[in-house]
Protein backbone atom coordinates (compact mmCIF):
# COMPACT_ATOMS: atom_id res chain seq x y z
CA UNK A 1 0.00 0.00 0.00
CA UNK A 2 1.23 3.45 -0.84
CA UNK A 3 1.25 6.01 1.94
CA UNK A 4 -0.62 8.30 2.14
CA UNK A 5 -3.74 6.22 1.59
CA UNK A 6 -6.42 7.75 -0.63
CA UNK A 7 -9.92 6.52 0.34
CA UNK A 8 -11.44 7.67 -2.96
CA UNK A 9 -9.19 5.40 -5.00
CA UNK A 10 -9.78 2.33 -2.82
CA UNK A 11 -12.43 -0.32 -3.69
CA UNK A 12 -14.14 0.22 -0.32
CA UNK A 13 -15.15 3.72 -1.43
CA UNK A 14 -18.17 2.23 -3.19
CA UNK A 15 -19.12 -0.12 -0.32
CA UNK A 16 -22.60 -0.10 1.21
CA UNK A 17 -21.30 1.70 4.30
CA UNK A 18 -19.63 4.49 2.37
CA UNK A 19 -22.65 4.85 0.12
CA UNK A 20 -24.92 5.15 3.17
CA UNK A 21 -22.59 7.78 4.64
CA UNK A 22 -23.13 9.77 1.45
CA UNK A 23 -26.92 9.10 1.57
CA UNK A 24 -26.77 7.12 -1.64
CA UNK A 25 -28.99 4.12 -2.33
CA UNK A 26 -27.88 0.67 -1.16
CA UNK A 27 -29.31 -2.80 -1.81
CA UNK A 28 -29.43 -3.44 1.97
CA UNK A 29 -28.86 -1.55 5.20
CA UNK A 30 -25.18 -1.72 6.16
CA UNK A 31 -24.39 -2.78 9.71
CA UNK A 32 -21.35 -2.67 11.96
CA UNK A 33 -21.25 -2.68 15.75
CA UNK A 34 -19.66 -0.51 18.39
CA UNK A 35 -16.98 -2.48 20.24
CA UNK A 36 -17.32 -5.37 17.80
CA UNK A 37 -13.85 -6.63 18.77
CA UNK A 38 -13.64 -7.21 22.51
CA UNK A 39 -14.02 -9.32 25.61
CA UNK A 40 -17.17 -11.13 24.49
CA UNK A 41 -15.04 -13.03 21.93
CA UNK A 42 -13.06 -16.05 23.14
CA UNK A 43 -10.17 -15.34 20.77
CA UNK A 44 -9.81 -11.83 22.16
CA UNK A 45 -9.80 -13.08 25.76
CA UNK A 46 -7.13 -15.62 24.92
CA UNK A 47 -4.95 -12.91 23.40
CA UNK A 48 -5.44 -10.65 26.42
CA UNK A 49 -4.15 -13.44 28.66
CA UNK A 50 -0.82 -12.98 26.89
CA UNK A 51 -0.64 -9.19 26.43
CA UNK A 52 -2.04 -6.12 28.19
CA UNK A 53 -4.49 -3.79 26.48
CA UNK A 54 -1.77 -1.18 25.96
CA UNK A 55 0.63 -3.78 24.53
CA UNK A 56 -2.08 -4.91 22.15
CA UNK A 57 -2.82 -1.36 21.01
CA UNK A 58 0.90 -0.71 20.46
CA UNK A 59 1.50 -3.83 18.34
CA UNK A 60 0.31 -3.25 14.76
CA UNK A 61 0.18 -6.94 13.78
CA UNK A 62 -2.00 -7.78 16.79
CA UNK A 63 -4.25 -4.79 16.10
CA UNK A 64 -4.72 -6.04 12.55
CA UNK A 65 -5.42 -9.57 13.77
CA UNK A 66 -8.06 -8.54 16.32
CA UNK A 67 -9.76 -6.04 14.03
CA UNK A 68 -9.91 -8.35 11.04
CA UNK A 69 -11.02 -11.43 12.97
CA UNK A 70 -14.01 -9.61 14.49
CA UNK A 71 -15.18 -8.23 11.15
CA UNK A 72 -14.89 -11.59 9.40
CA UNK A 73 -16.43 -13.57 12.27
CA UNK A 74 -19.52 -11.35 12.38
CA UNK A 75 -19.99 -10.64 8.68
CA UNK A 76 -20.33 -6.89 9.26
CA UNK A 77 -20.02 -4.24 6.57
CA UNK A 78 -17.07 -2.40 8.12
CA UNK A 79 -14.17 -2.99 10.46
CA UNK A 80 -13.33 -0.48 13.18
CA UNK A 81 -9.67 -0.13 14.08
CA UNK A 82 -8.86 -1.73 17.43
CA UNK A 83 -7.48 1.10 19.54
CA UNK A 84 -8.46 3.25 22.51
CA UNK A 85 -9.52 6.88 22.59
CA UNK A 86 -7.18 7.58 25.53
CA UNK A 87 -3.93 6.64 23.78
CA UNK A 88 -3.49 10.30 22.86
CA UNK A 89 -3.34 11.15 26.59
CA UNK A 90 0.20 9.78 26.94
CA UNK A 91 1.92 12.14 24.47
CA UNK A 92 -0.15 14.95 26.00
CA UNK A 93 1.77 14.28 29.23
CA UNK A 94 -0.43 11.90 31.22
CA UNK A 95 0.25 8.44 32.57
CA UNK A 96 -2.33 5.92 31.35
CA UNK A 97 -3.11 2.60 33.02
CA UNK A 98 -5.93 0.12 32.66
CA UNK A 99 -6.99 -1.33 35.99
CA UNK A 100 -8.74 -4.73 35.87
CA UNK A 101 -12.42 -4.29 36.65
CA UNK A 102 -12.14 -0.52 37.01
CA UNK A 103 -11.20 0.75 33.57
CA UNK A 104 -8.72 3.47 32.60
CA UNK A 105 -6.84 5.57 35.13
CA UNK A 106 -5.05 8.79 34.19
CA UNK A 107 -2.58 10.80 36.24
CA UNK A 108 -1.82 13.49 37.13
CA UNK A 109 -5.28 14.94 36.62
CA UNK A 110 -6.08 18.52 35.64
CA UNK A 111 -7.27 20.09 38.88
CA UNK A 112 -6.67 23.82 38.37
CA UNK A 113 -6.35 26.30 35.55
CA UNK A 114 -2.58 26.32 36.04
CA UNK A 115 -2.44 22.61 35.26
CA UNK A 116 -3.37 23.30 31.64
CA UNK A 117 0.12 24.73 31.13
CA UNK A 118 1.69 21.29 31.53
CA UNK A 119 -0.42 19.69 28.78
CA UNK A 120 2.10 19.01 26.04
CA UNK A 121 1.95 19.36 22.30
CA UNK A 122 1.85 15.91 20.72
CA UNK A 123 5.18 15.38 18.97
CA UNK A 124 5.23 14.00 15.42
CA UNK A 125 5.55 10.22 15.53
CA UNK A 126 4.27 9.86 19.11
CA UNK A 127 1.26 7.88 17.90
CA UNK A 128 2.88 6.24 14.88
CA UNK A 129 1.94 2.82 16.26
CA UNK A 130 -1.75 3.74 15.81
CA UNK A 131 -1.11 4.63 12.18
CA UNK A 132 0.98 1.50 11.66
CA UNK A 133 -1.93 -0.51 13.07
CA UNK A 134 -4.29 1.11 10.58
CA UNK A 135 -1.91 0.36 7.71
CA UNK A 136 -1.42 -3.27 8.77
CA UNK A 137 -5.16 -3.72 9.19
CA UNK A 138 -5.99 -2.21 5.80
CA UNK A 139 -3.50 -4.56 4.16
CA UNK A 140 -5.12 -7.56 5.87
CA UNK A 141 -8.79 -6.69 5.30
CA UNK A 142 -10.68 -7.66 2.15
CA UNK A 143 -10.63 -4.77 -0.30
CA UNK A 144 -14.41 -4.30 -0.25
CA UNK A 145 -14.54 -3.76 3.53
CA UNK A 146 -14.06 -0.18 4.82
CA UNK A 147 -11.88 0.48 7.86
CA UNK A 148 -13.19 3.00 10.41
CA UNK A 149 -10.76 5.08 12.46
CA UNK A 150 -11.76 6.99 15.56
CA UNK A 151 -10.89 9.40 18.34
CA UNK A 152 -12.57 10.87 21.36
CA UNK A 153 -14.22 14.26 21.01
CA UNK A 154 -12.56 17.19 22.79
CA UNK A 155 -15.09 17.24 25.65
CA UNK A 156 -14.92 13.51 26.37
CA UNK A 157 -11.12 13.49 26.24
CA UNK A 158 -10.93 16.55 28.49
CA UNK A 159 -13.30 14.92 30.96
CA UNK A 160 -11.01 11.91 31.30
CA UNK A 161 -8.00 14.19 31.85
CA UNK A 162 -9.85 16.10 34.56
CA UNK A 163 -11.68 13.22 36.26
CA UNK A 164 -8.82 10.73 35.97
CA UNK A 165 -11.20 7.92 34.97
CA UNK A 166 -14.87 7.00 34.61
CA UNK A 167 -17.42 8.99 36.58
CA UNK A 168 -21.18 9.35 36.99
CA UNK A 169 -21.48 12.93 38.19
CA UNK A 170 -18.83 14.75 36.11
CA UNK A 171 -18.51 17.07 39.06
CA UNK A 172 -14.82 17.84 38.52
CA UNK A 173 -15.25 18.44 34.82
CA UNK A 174 -18.17 20.84 35.25
CA UNK A 175 -16.50 22.69 38.10
CA UNK A 176 -13.40 23.11 35.92
CA UNK A 177 -15.20 24.56 32.92
CA UNK A 178 -17.50 26.74 35.02
CA UNK A 179 -14.63 28.11 37.13
CA UNK A 180 -12.42 29.47 34.38
CA UNK A 181 -13.59 29.80 30.81
CA UNK A 182 -10.13 30.93 29.76
CA UNK A 183 -8.55 27.74 31.09
CA UNK A 184 -11.16 25.62 29.31
CA UNK A 185 -10.49 27.43 26.03
CA UNK A 186 -6.74 26.99 26.54
CA UNK A 187 -7.23 23.27 27.11
CA UNK A 188 -9.38 22.97 24.00
CA UNK A 189 -6.69 24.81 22.02
CA UNK A 190 -4.29 22.00 22.92
CA UNK A 191 -6.65 19.07 22.42
CA UNK A 192 -8.23 20.06 19.10
CA UNK A 193 -5.00 19.96 17.01
CA UNK A 194 -3.96 16.67 18.63
CA UNK A 195 -7.28 15.06 17.68
CA UNK A 196 -7.17 16.43 14.14
CA UNK A 197 -3.71 14.95 13.64
CA UNK A 198 -4.76 11.61 15.15
CA UNK A 199 -7.79 11.27 12.88
CA UNK A 200 -6.06 12.49 9.73
CA UNK A 201 -3.17 10.11 10.44
CA UNK A 202 -5.59 7.20 10.51
CA UNK A 203 -7.09 8.35 7.23
CA UNK A 204 -3.66 8.62 5.59
CA UNK A 205 -2.86 5.06 6.67
CA UNK A 206 -5.97 3.19 5.59
CA UNK A 207 -9.23 4.46 7.13
CA UNK A 208 -12.05 5.43 4.76
CA UNK A 209 -14.36 6.68 7.54
CA UNK A 210 -13.69 8.17 10.97
CA UNK A 211 -15.87 8.35 14.05
CA UNK A 212 -15.74 10.94 16.82
CA UNK A 213 -16.86 9.53 20.15
CA UNK A 214 -18.43 12.08 22.49
CA UNK A 215 -19.37 9.34 24.92
CA UNK A 216 -19.85 11.60 27.92
CA UNK A 217 -21.35 14.74 26.44
CA UNK A 218 -24.90 13.72 27.43
CA UNK A 219 -24.12 14.96 30.95
CA UNK A 220 -24.42 18.56 29.74
CA UNK A 221 -27.40 20.83 29.21
CA UNK A 222 -28.02 22.14 25.68
CA UNK A 223 -26.82 25.58 26.78
CA UNK A 224 -23.54 24.21 28.11
CA UNK A 225 -23.08 22.04 25.03
CA UNK A 226 -23.36 25.07 22.79
CA UNK A 227 -20.96 27.09 24.92
CA UNK A 228 -18.31 24.58 25.96
CA UNK A 229 -18.41 21.80 23.38
CA UNK A 230 -19.90 22.69 20.04
CA UNK A 231 -17.21 25.12 18.79
CA UNK A 232 -14.40 22.67 19.53
CA UNK A 233 -16.03 19.57 18.08
CA UNK A 234 -16.81 21.66 15.00
CA UNK A 235 -13.16 22.71 14.82
CA UNK A 236 -11.98 19.09 14.86
CA UNK A 237 -14.39 18.10 12.11
CA UNK A 238 -13.45 21.15 10.02
CA UNK A 239 -9.79 20.13 10.24
CA UNK A 240 -10.24 16.66 8.75
CA UNK A 241 -9.72 15.47 5.18
CA UNK A 242 -12.85 17.06 3.70
CA UNK A 243 -14.25 14.21 1.60
CA UNK A 244 -13.85 11.44 4.20
CA UNK A 245 -17.15 10.73 6.02
CA UNK A 246 -17.27 11.57 9.72
CA UNK A 247 -19.63 9.79 12.13
CA UNK A 248 -20.45 12.01 15.12
CA UNK A 249 -21.59 9.80 17.99
CA UNK A 250 -22.62 10.45 21.59
CA UNK A 251 -24.77 8.87 24.28
CA UNK A 252 -27.58 10.48 26.25
CA UNK A 253 -27.79 13.12 23.53
CA UNK A 254 -31.50 13.25 22.70
CA UNK A 255 -31.62 16.92 23.79
CA UNK A 256 -28.48 17.77 21.80
CA UNK A 257 -29.17 16.29 18.36
CA UNK A 258 -29.85 19.57 16.53
CA UNK A 259 -26.70 21.11 17.96
CA UNK A 260 -24.67 18.00 17.14
CA UNK A 261 -25.82 18.30 13.55
CA UNK A 262 -24.68 21.91 13.50
CA UNK A 263 -21.33 20.96 15.07
CA UNK A 264 -20.79 18.69 12.07
CA UNK A 265 -20.44 15.15 10.91
CA UNK A 266 -21.77 13.41 7.84
CA UNK A 267 -23.57 10.84 10.01
CA UNK A 268 -25.12 11.42 13.44
CA UNK A 269 -25.00 8.42 15.80
CA UNK A 270 -28.02 7.70 18.01
CA UNK A 271 -28.17 5.77 21.26
CA UNK A 272 -31.18 3.59 22.16
CA UNK A 273 -32.87 6.17 24.40
CA UNK A 274 -34.59 7.86 21.47
CA UNK A 275 -36.81 6.49 18.69
CA UNK A 276 -34.85 6.48 15.46
CA UNK A 277 -37.56 8.05 13.27
CA UNK A 278 -38.31 10.83 15.74
CA UNK A 279 -34.61 11.62 16.17
CA UNK A 280 -33.96 11.51 12.44
CA UNK A 281 -36.82 13.90 11.86
CA UNK A 282 -35.30 16.39 14.28
CA UNK A 283 -31.83 16.04 12.78
CA UNK A 284 -33.18 16.26 9.24
CA UNK A 285 -33.55 13.49 6.69
CA UNK A 286 -30.81 15.06 4.59
CA UNK A 287 -28.28 13.87 7.19
CA UNK A 288 -27.57 10.12 7.56
CA UNK A 289 -27.98 8.50 10.97
CA UNK A 290 -26.52 5.45 12.69
CA UNK A 291 -28.16 3.26 15.30
CA UNK A 292 -29.77 2.35 17.52
CA UNK A 293 -30.43 -1.05 19.12
CA UNK A 294 -30.09 -1.40 22.89
CA UNK A 295 -27.01 -3.64 23.43
CA UNK A 296 -28.88 -5.65 26.08
CA UNK A 297 -31.30 -6.91 23.40
CA UNK A 298 -28.44 -9.20 22.33
CA UNK A 299 -29.07 -11.20 25.52
CA UNK A 300 -32.76 -11.72 24.63
CA UNK A 301 -34.47 -14.53 22.74
CA UNK A 302 -34.36 -14.88 18.97
CA UNK A 303 -37.96 -13.63 18.76
CA UNK A 304 -37.20 -10.46 20.70
CA UNK A 305 -34.01 -9.84 18.71
CA UNK A 306 -35.94 -10.22 15.47
CA UNK A 307 -38.77 -7.96 16.69
CA UNK A 308 -36.43 -5.20 17.88
CA UNK A 309 -34.35 -5.32 14.72
CA UNK A 310 -37.46 -5.08 12.55
CA UNK A 311 -38.76 -2.17 14.63
CA UNK A 312 -35.65 -0.09 13.99
CA UNK A 313 -35.58 -0.91 10.29
CA UNK A 314 -39.26 0.02 10.01
CA UNK A 315 -38.59 3.35 11.69
CA UNK A 316 -35.81 3.99 9.17
CA UNK A 317 -38.46 3.31 6.48
CA UNK A 318 -35.93 2.39 3.81
CA UNK A 319 -34.62 5.95 3.55
CA UNK A 320 -31.10 6.24 2.15
CA UNK A 321 -28.55 7.05 4.83
CA UNK A 322 -29.33 4.58 7.62
CA UNK A 323 -26.45 2.59 9.12
CA UNK A 324 -27.59 -0.07 11.58
CA UNK A 325 -25.64 -0.23 14.82
CA UNK A 326 -26.08 -0.58 18.55
CA UNK A 327 -26.82 2.45 20.69
CA UNK A 328 -23.55 1.78 22.53
CA UNK A 329 -20.87 -0.91 22.66
CA UNK A 330 -21.29 -4.69 22.85
CA UNK A 331 -21.26 -5.77 26.50
CA UNK A 332 -18.56 -8.20 27.72
CA UNK A 333 -20.84 -11.22 28.38
CA UNK A 334 -22.81 -10.96 25.15
CA UNK A 335 -23.23 -14.29 23.29
CA UNK A 336 -21.20 -14.17 20.07
CA UNK A 337 -23.86 -16.11 18.19
CA UNK A 338 -26.43 -13.43 19.02
CA UNK A 339 -24.17 -10.76 17.59
CA UNK A 340 -23.62 -12.58 14.31
CA UNK A 341 -27.35 -13.39 14.17
CA UNK A 342 -28.16 -9.69 14.46
CA UNK A 343 -25.98 -8.94 11.47
CA UNK A 344 -27.73 -11.67 9.48
CA UNK A 345 -31.15 -10.34 10.44
CA UNK A 346 -30.31 -6.79 9.40
CA UNK A 347 -29.10 -8.01 6.02
CA UNK A 348 -32.11 -10.28 5.48
CA UNK A 349 -34.79 -7.84 6.62
CA UNK A 350 -33.42 -4.82 4.80
CA UNK A 351 -32.66 -6.45 1.44
CA UNK A 352 -34.10 -4.36 -1.37
CA UNK A 353 -34.73 -5.38 -5.00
Amino acid sequence: MKIPFDPKSHPSWNSALLRACRRESTSFTPVWLLRQAGRYMREYREMREKVSLLELCRTPDLVAQVTTHAAERLGVDAAILFSDLLLVAEPLGFQLEFTPGEGPALSPTLDTAADVDRVRTVEPGALSYVFDGARATRERLPDHLPLIGFAGAPFTLASYLIEGGPTRSFEKTKRFLYADGGAWRALMAKLVPALIDLLNGQIRHGCSVVQIFDSWVGCLSPHDYRRYVKPYTAAVIAGLVPYVPVIHFGTGTSALLHDMREAGGDVIGLDWRVDLDEAWGRIGYDRPVMGNLDPVVLFASEDILREQTRRILQRAAGRPGHIFNLGHGILPDTPVDSVSRLVQLVHEMSRRP
